[in-house]
This record gives C-alpha cells, structure tokens and sequence, in this order.
C-alpha cells in the first residue's frame, strides 16, 4: 500500500538558496519581476503590465486563467479539489482514490456559466478565498490569516471534506513570459500538515496525520495550452514538475524543508496507455524516478469553442532526488502522487 513517508536519511550540501519573493511581482512603471523565488507574492493584477508584455481589457477577459487545486493525502486515501476560473467560463472537479481498493471512489465535476461558478482572488495567501458555488456544489478554500493556516471546504452530492492545513513553509513563486500568451505566475506548496474529515455516501475518512499541498496559478495564457506535471510530497520529500507552456520555470524540489530548483524536466510514458509504468526526470541529475499508476481520473470534452483533453494518473513514485550534483542521492519509496498530460483550447 502507498504511504506518505519517505526515507529520512540526510543529504548535503544543498544548492544556492532562492532569493526571497517580492512584495509585488509588477512594481509602479509596469515591469515584472520574473524568476524563481521562495515565499508568497500580493495581489496579481496584470492589467498593470506595461510594454511588450502588457495586453488590452478585451484580451485578458479571454486570456486570463487562474485555478486553485489541493491534494490531500492519507495512508487511506488520495483527494483532490480544484477551482477554475477561465475568464469567459469556470468549472470544478474533485475526486476520491482508495488507495486498498485502487480506484476512484467518488467524483464531480461542474462546469460554471459566464458570471456564475468561480469566484477566485488574486493571490494565494493574506486573506484569499477561492470559492465556487453552482449547481449544488459548494467549495471555498480559504487562508485564516489570524491562525496561519487553510480551511477547504466542500459540499457536493458525493463527498464532503471539512480540513484544515497549515500555511506556513517553504513556498514556491515562479513568473515568466508563455508562448503565444504574456505572462504566468504560479504558487506551489509542499506537504503541510493536515486535520480534518472526508464524508462519503458509505464512509468516513480522518484527514488527521496527513498531508496537504496546493497550487494556485494566475496568467495570462495562450489559445492552446499544453503541459505535463508531475506532483508528490510527504513531510520530507516534495517535488513539482512541469514540461510544456511553462518550461522548467516551476521545477523545485522541498528536501527536509528546503527549497532547491530543478532543471528541465523529461517525461517518458505512452500517451495511449497512461496506466503504464512513467519515467520522470530532470536534465540536472538531481531528480530520477519512475511512476507506477494504480487509478486515473480522464476528462475528453470537446465543446467546439473548447476543448479539454487531460488525463491525471494517482499512483506511486520511486526512485531518487539529490539535494545537489555532488550529494548522495537520497531514496524515494512508494510516495502517493499524481502525474498528468493536459492540451485545452480555451
């Protein structure tokens, strides 16, 4: 069975620190602040662009996307929960992986209308609610400033989760140009520690002694977009990879609480059999590992002004990370995460 430990041995050295986020990404003459950084940023607002990279109120209504996602994980069970907002339409999903009967135990998935469903801030942290409310589903996750921590809650005919997860440490801010787009910027956690209960038809689910992780990006993006990812964390071990619109830009490593970037990242799998063993890996040597599926959730929507193409594999990771070229590298052991392959037109 999977489980959310890893391996404890240490490792060292550890590479170049980054540099701290900026308070706000776009300073008073319109410029962006683009790199890796670790903590949170402000608010995101790219109407202040200015340049080459700034776009019209017409085109960012069409352009801009943003989505909130959270994965709880547990001995018994692997979670998920997102929010989306794409600009001239939002949608939800969630979904329930029993890791003793390898499969989706429950589901839902909505899609909102122009002006009704998501309702997302600008940023991920200081106060921020993320929230959609429509056709009976219900989910708000929000940052409890006062208690330095989340609350996600979601109400929907298959399963409810009332959880709690701590905000503070190490924090991943990435922001770059995207082809065809302008700019994106995205937050990513690793494992925080998790409190709470999952509520199913015929069970129930202590979230207690789990972990949490999240992602909240916010851009300004191409007509197609297309990505690769693969994420997993334990108390220890995290790691979030990209390969795609985005390039390495979001490629860390959390180590024992540090923050290490990672290079370009390789992703070797059969795109007509995702339920086949994956091969993931980064160009830097400081990350090898492959990826066992054992249940998938598949979405095929194609809905003439868009289309949603995108499969998310939950499974486990073996293999390696180094916290550096020259560390020994240090073991990963049936981790619980996800991999996914991902083309919309919206």
């Amino acid at each position: 069975m999977p489980h959310i430990g890893t391996d404890m041995t240490r490792t060292a050295p550890l590479s170049t620190p980054l540099p701290a986020a900026p308070a706000q990404l776009i300073d008073a003459s319109g410029v962006v602040q683009t790199g890796r950084f670790e903590g949170t940023t402000g608010d995101i607002d790219w109407a202040h662009l200015r340049g080459p990279m700034a776009r019209g109120a017409w085109w960012r209504h069409f352009h801009h996307k943003r989505w909130f996602y959270v994965a709880l994980a547990t001995d018994e069970v692997f979670c998920a929960v997102a929010t989306v907002d794409l600009g001239w339409t939002s949608a939800a999903f969630g979904y329930v992986f029993d890791h003793q009967q390898a499969k989706v135990t429950a589901a839902f998935s909505q899609d909102g209308i122009p002006g009704f469903g998501a309702a997302m801030a600008d940023r991920c942290a200081t106060g921020a609610a993320h929230r959609f409310h429509f056709g009976g589903l219900h989910i708000e996750c929000r940052h409890v400033a006062a208690s330095q921590c989340y609350q996600l809650h979601v109400r929907s005919r298959p399963m409810q989760i009332d959880a709690e997860f701590d905000a503070a440490g190490p924090m991943l801010l990435a922001v770059g140009a995207v082809a065809g787009g302008s700019m994106h910027a995205t937050q990513k956690s690793s494992a925080r520690a998790l409190r709470g209960e999952l509520r199913l038809a015929a069970s129930r689910h202590a979230l207690d002694g789990g972990v949490a992780s999240f992602d909240y990006s916010n851009g300004l993006l191409a007509r197609d977009t297309a990505w690769r990812w693969a994420s997993a964390h334990s108390s220890d071990i995290g790691f979030n990879l990209q390969a795609g619109y985005f390039g390495a830009h979001e490629n860390a490593l959390w180590l024992d609480g540090h923050l290490i970037a990672l290079g370009a990242a390789e992703f070797g799998f059969d795109p007509d059999n995702p339920m086949a063993m994956w091969r993931v890996r980064t160009d830097d040597g400081l990350l090898d590992l492959s990826f066992q599926p054992r249940g998938m959730r598949r979405v095929d929507k194609n809905q003439l002004i868009a289309a949603n193409r995108y499969v998310q594999p939950i499974g486990v990771f073996n293999g390696w990370v180094k916290a550096s070229a020259d560390a020994t590298p240090r073991p990963v052991q049936n981790l619980i995460g996800v991999t996914e392959d991902h083309q919309s037109r919206w």
